[in-house]
């Protein structure tokens, strides 16, 4: 009787110990999942889609920015905008793509926070403001898990004398950090579109 009774307890325990509810199928136990899938994507392909993130991310940051900065002229209001600060759009974009976003000036290029290779591009972008020549956008595989979007602003766009002065050269440039990971993530949601 006694084992009778074991082996009711045993399938009862089974049966009701693993149903649908022990299970959780969350978003993020789905994403965990298909990053774990084996994937053959090789720079190119991160450069590639990067680049064109970059692009789309820093218009529309870009045009925020002038905006809100052409609405006031209150320099603690542009201040704040400057550091990007009170830009729903801007914000937004950076939690969706996991995104370091900042605007950088001429004080950058010594700014010891910032990784050697990226001032190097600063200074680079420096020389080619002061002969007045556009320079296009650049992007550095700052280690294996960062990739690093760098575009100058036109010196002619407002944005570089509201956030950084008067300057003998009008010079701002757009740092858009990636996370590996988060760029992989993207290429995989577009692919299976």
């Amino acid at each position: 009787m006694s084992r009778l009774l074991l082996s009711y307890l045993f399938l009862f325990t089974f049966l009701f110990g693993c149903g649908p509810d022990r299970v959780k199928y969350t978003t993020e136990l789905k994403r965990e999942m298909a990053d774990s899938k084996i994937k053959r994507i090789t720079d190119v392909d991160v450069v590639e889609t990067v680049d064109n993130l970059g692009e789309k991310v820093t218009a529309v940051i870009q045009k925020e920015l002038a905006e809100q900065l052409q609405q006031t002229t209150d320099p603690a209001k542009r201040a704040q905008f400057c550091q990007l600060q009170n830009l729903p759009r801007t914000k937004a974009i950076a939690n969706r793509y996991v995104l370091d976003i900042r605007l950088l000036g001429p004080a950058d290029i010594r700014n010891v926070a910032l990784n050697p290779k990226e001032r190097e591009i600063l200074d680079a972008y420096l020389y080619s403001a002061k002969q007045k020549q556009i320079a296009p956008s650049n992007i550095q595989k700052i280690n294996d898990t960062l990739f690093v979007y760098n575009v100058p602003i036109a010196p002619e766009n407002p944005i570089c004398e509201a956030c950084f002065g008067k300057q003998d050269v009008a010079f701002a440039v757009w740092h858009l950090g990636f996370p590996k990971r988060e760029v992989i993530r993207r290429m995989s949601a577009s692919k299976k579109k």
